[in-house]
């Protein structure tokens, strides 16, 4: 089967699945219609905003569904009047089954890791707070688990001790274009030979990746140094790990955006030492080195050029 002949229809909502899209379009894969969330009102004026996916759709001249309830009948009835005879998904809440097992060739869902490791709604960002050296994306067929069907293919890159998420975020965006793509042509071909999750335990052991929520991105500054600087890289620049600035009487929160480990031994945790427009933290180990913040209210920058314009006394994290 030729794979531009495969009627599909694809699930996604932010930028990170408008790639994919955009690059099964550049392949010819026949796109029959887009499934993206509803808008949503953002803003003081509340005007309705639109996903990236649905943006990009209507701008190929795609038809878009908008589903409020993916169980609804009146849904599913449209869905099923499209004949699509595969289903795509990157980036889109959780399907029910009525929903992913309607094609015939199934459903296969991109994921920013190297499947089983990294099950979950924020699988690059843990990834980086946890100090990997290496994650990729993988496609499979989906099941009732979340993130636990059988894997069709991988692709790995490394993570750089320089790399923060929105670094490795573009970078897999790419990648799980070029997957889908390939992932695709491959179904097409009878070439897919998907692998249970659990025969590759042995080679990358599961690991939950469950959304960030505010206090994910705390710091809890007795932790050890090198802990923080993954959870700032891990955090940065979206949605930002954040601490309390308390000098004398005024109390502020902060996000960090770049750190760097020091050699420095701490004394107690939170300690702030100026010198020279430089600033370090002690941590549960070192000092850490606050290389760009943004206090509340104010615009991020470099830590020198905050430093120049504050009046520091007895400053302290907490």
């Amino acid at each position: 089967m030729d794979y531009k002949d495969i009627k599909i229809v694809f699930f996604g909502t932010p930028e990170f699945a408008v790639a994919s899209l955009e690059a099964l379009l550049d392949a010819g894969c026949d796109i029959k219609a887009v499934v993206t969330a509803p808008d949503k009102p953002a803003g003081r004026g509340h005007k309705l905003l639109q996903s990236e996916v649905k943006e990009y759709a209507l701008s190929k001249g795609l038809p878009v569904l908008q589903p409020v309830n993916l169980k609804a009948e009146e849904f599913q009835s449209e869905l099923r009047a499209i004949g699509a005879d595969l289903f795509i998904v990157i980036a889109f809440r959780m399907l029910p089954q009525s929903v992913w097992a309607m094609p015939r060739l199934g459903t296969f869902n991109v994921h920013g890791s190297l499947l089983p490791r990294y099950r979950g709604a924020a699988p690059i960002n843990r990834a980086i707070m946890n100090g990997e050296t290496k994650t990729g994306v993988s496609t499979f067929f989906l099941t009732h688990e979340i993130d636990t069907g059988n894997v069709i293919g991988r692709r790995e890159t490394p993570i750089a001790p320089e790399d923060n998420v929105g670094t490795v975020y573009d970078r897999l965006m790419r990648m799980g274009a070029e997957l889908a793509v390939d992932t695709v042509k491959d179904i097409a071909a009878g070439n897919v030979k998907p692998v249970a999750q659990s025969e590759l335990e042995d080679e990358l052991t599961p690991c939950p990746a469950p959304k960030i929520f505010k206090e994910d991105c705390r710091i809890d500054w007795s932790r050890p140094a090198v802990e923080i600087h993954n959870q700032v890289r891990g955090l940065s620049p979206y949605p930002a790990a954040w601490s309390e600035l308390s000098d004398d009487s005024t109390d502020t929160t902060f996000k960090i955006y770049e750190t760097a480990v020091s050699a420095t031994a701490a004394t107690a945790p939170g300690t702030i030492t100026v010198d020279n427009g430089r600033m370090w933290v002690d941590c549960g180990d070192v000092r850490l080195e606050i290389l760009s913040l943004q206090l509340q209210g104010k615009k991020r920058m470099k830590t020198a050029d905050y430093l120049r314009g504050s009046r520091l006394s007895r400053p302290v994290c907490k």
